[in-house]
C-alpha cells in the first residue's frame, strides 16, 4: 500500500520561537482523486498529514503572552444538536468564544501606552479564524491580539455582548417571507439582509497618538452595512446579529 505524506510549514516556525517544548500535532486525512502531472493518486489510499495546533509539553506550566497578544481557553464545540442527535466533526459549529486566561502588557502608540481592555476570566468571542491555536494544560487555546476580540459577553445572551474597539453589533432586519407579487420564499430564496439595527457600539478605534476616536455611529441607528462582513450569531429569541467593525457600515437610514 503505497503512502504519500505532504507535511505543511510548521506554525511555529512563523508564530513562535522553536524549541524543544513545542511540539506540533498532526491531523491524518485520507487523499482521494488527487493528481501530480500525469499520476493520479486516486487508485491507492494515500494520507495528507496537515499541522494542526502546536502542543506546549507538560513540562512547561506557564504561557505568557507578549504585547498586545490575549491568551483564551476555547470554548468546546457543540458535540450535539438540540435535539440530541450527534454532529460529525464537518458539521460541529467552530467555537468564537473563550475565557481569557492571560494577556500581555499592552501596546505603545505614539508616547502612550494603550493597556489591554480585558482581564483574566474575561468571557470574549473573537473573530471566526483569528490567533493561532495551542494545545496547553491539557486543553485548546487560541493565542490573538486584543484587535481580534469582538467584545465581551456580559451574559449568555450575545444582545448583551459589549464590542470593544471599533466593533459595532447590529440586530439584522428580519427577512422578507413573500416576493412584492405575494409568492412565498424558501429559506433557500430568502436574501441575506444588509440592514439593521444598531444594539451596542465600542468605544472607538484609537489614533495615531493612542487616543479614542468616537464612533462613527450610535445605538438605535438604523444602518446599511457591506453585505459580507463580520461575524454572523443567533440569539436567545432566535434573532439574528453581527458584529462588525464600524468601517464597514455603510449609511445611516433614516
Amino acid at each position: 500500500m503505497a503512502t504519500t505524506q505532504l507535511t505543511a510549514p510548521s506554525i511555529s516556525a512563523r508564530r513562535l520561537p522553536s524549541f524543544e517544548g513545542l511540539k506540533p500535532s498532526t491531523v491524518s486525512v485520507p487523499l482521494v482523486g488527487m493528481r501530480k502531472g500525469g499520476l493520479s493518486l486516486g487508485s491507492f489510499r494515500g494520507r495528507l498529514v496537515v499541522k494542526a495546533a502546536t502542543t506546549v509539553a507538560p513540562k512547561f506550566t506557564t504561557l505568557k503572552p507578549l504585547g498586545d497578544r490575549v491568551l483564551v481557553k476555547i470554548k468546546t464545540a457543540e458535540e450535539k444538536t438540540v435535539g440530541g442527535i450527534l454532529l460529525p466533526s464537518s458539521a460541529q459549529t467552530k467555537p468564537q468564544g473563550g475565557e481569557v486566561v492571560a494577556f500581555g502588557e499592552g501596546k505603545a502608540i505614539g508616547k502612550n501606552k494603550v493597556e489591554i481592555s480585558v482581564k483574566t476570566g474575561s468571557r470574549i468571542v473573537y473573530s471566526k479564524y483569528a490567533g493561532t491555536e495551542v494545545e496547553f494544560s491539557g486543553s485548546k487555546h487560541l493565542i490573538l491580539k486584543e484587535d481580534d476580540i469582538v467584545g465581551i459577553l456580559e451574559t449568555d445572551d450575545i444582545k448583551d455582548m459589549k464590542p470593544l474597539n471599533d466593533r459595532v453589533l447590529i440586530k439584522v432586519a428580519e427577512v422578507e417571507d413573500k416576493t412584492a407579487g405575494g409568492l412565498l420564499l424558501t429559506e433557500a430564496t430568502k436574501e441575506k439582509p444588509s440592514i439593521g439595527t444598531v444594539v451596542a457600539v465600542g468605544p472607538g478605534p484609537l489614533d495615531e497618538e493612542g487616543k479614542r476616536k468616537p464612533p462613527s455611529v450610535a445605538s438605535g441607528n438604523t444602518v446599511l452595512y457591506s453585505k459580507y462582513a463580520g461575524n454572523d450569531f443567533k440569539g436567545a429569541d432566535g434573532s439574528e446579529y453581527i458584529a462588525l467593525r464600524a468601517s464597514e457600515v455603510m449609511a445611516v437610514l433614516s
